[in-house]
């Protein structure tokens, strides 16, 4: 009678805990249906349509998908965004693991970690007008620089061979402080005395680094990656405070003309087609990404 009042006790315990669990994630839940799935299933409503905001919409099936495979106009922001990305991603995720390691083995102070976080801080607008006043072509700081120490002017933002390769700067310098957190907490988390092992069969800095660091990095490497890889395909407010995709349209990336598709050219159906298809290939990269980098799976179990 008693074991049997245990067992009772027990499960009525685990319902408490579990509605319990589904009231703390309720909220969140909610906020989720309402703010990304709907809004997801009805932009692929509208994408099936030929809608100017102005009428009421007219359905035209996978016409919008049709036109987007043949705008030139589609493919050239697509490469844009790829260029964004081969830019941002490895500077991004090289200098962020430097001052991981660098402030994991030089100096571990809660200032200097302070210091590298503080350009996140700052929203990408903010961060945008700051860099545009920098990197004005007569009035900005940085050719003021460049023309003391005797080097030519450059056009950066105003310049087409030079504008989105200036935005990924502006974006990596705000970045970069996260993703270097992000690793100096997985650093924590990589038991010591592997060091120390590794120090004592003779090993030098590297090849710590390349045999015990990096695979323990792992799922932190891919979070940061998987993380990184779809704000760099979603970069707009930069652009849009900086360049406004241009010149000469050479910072039309992706989200930018989706942007002037719906709010410009009042074609909302085309870009929400662009915006379906951005957020499918966004879910198989990041999958892909997840199934190559073993995400699940830690050296440390």
């Amino acid at each position: 009678m008693a074991a049997k009042t245990r067992v009772v006790t027990r499960a009525g315990r685990r319902r408490r805990e579990a509605i319990a669990g589904l009231l703390f994630v309720a909220p969140a839940t909610v906020g989720f249906l309402a703010f990304y799935l709907l809004p997801t299933v009805r932009a692929f409503q509208i994408s099936l349509t030929d809608w100017s905001l102005l009428r009421a919409p007219n359905v035209v099936g996978l016409a919008n998908y049709r036109r987007m495979i043949g705008d030139p106009a589609f493919w050239h922001s697509a490469w844009v965004t790829l260029t964004y990305v081969l830019y941002n991603i490895p500077l991004q995720t090289a200098l962020g693991l430097l001052l991981a390691v660098l402030s994991d083995r030089l100096a571990r102070s809660v200032a200097l970690r302070a210091v590298i976080i503080a350009p996140y801080l700052m929203s990408n607008v903010v961060a945008g007008l700051v860099w545009m006043l920098l990197l004005d072509p007569i009035l900005g700081l940085t050719n003021a620089w460049l023309a003391h120490v005797g080097l030519p002017r450059q056009g950066f933002l105003s310049s087409p061979d030079e504008a989105m390769a200036s935005v990924a700067a502006i974006s990596i310098w705000r970045n970069t402080g996260l993703t270097a957190l992000l690793f100096y907490a997985g650093l924590q988390a990589i038991p010591k005395h592997l060091y120390e092992a590794a120090r004592l069969e003779g090993a030098d800095e590297w090849s710590m680094f390349r045999r015990i660091t990096l695979p323990l990095l792992r799922p932190v490497l891919a979070f940061v990656l998987v993380t990184s890889l779809v704000g760099s395909f979603q970069v707009f407010d930069v652009i849009a405070v900086t360049t406004e995709g241009g010149p000469a349209q050479s910072t039309r990336a992706i989200l930018w003309y989706i942007y002037e598709n719906a709010f410009k050219f009042h074609k909302m159906g085309y870009a929400s087609a662009i915006s379906v298809t951005l957020f499918s290939v966004l879910i198989l990269v990041t999958l892909l990404q997840m199934r190559l980098l073993r995400a699940d799976h830690s050296d440390l179990d």
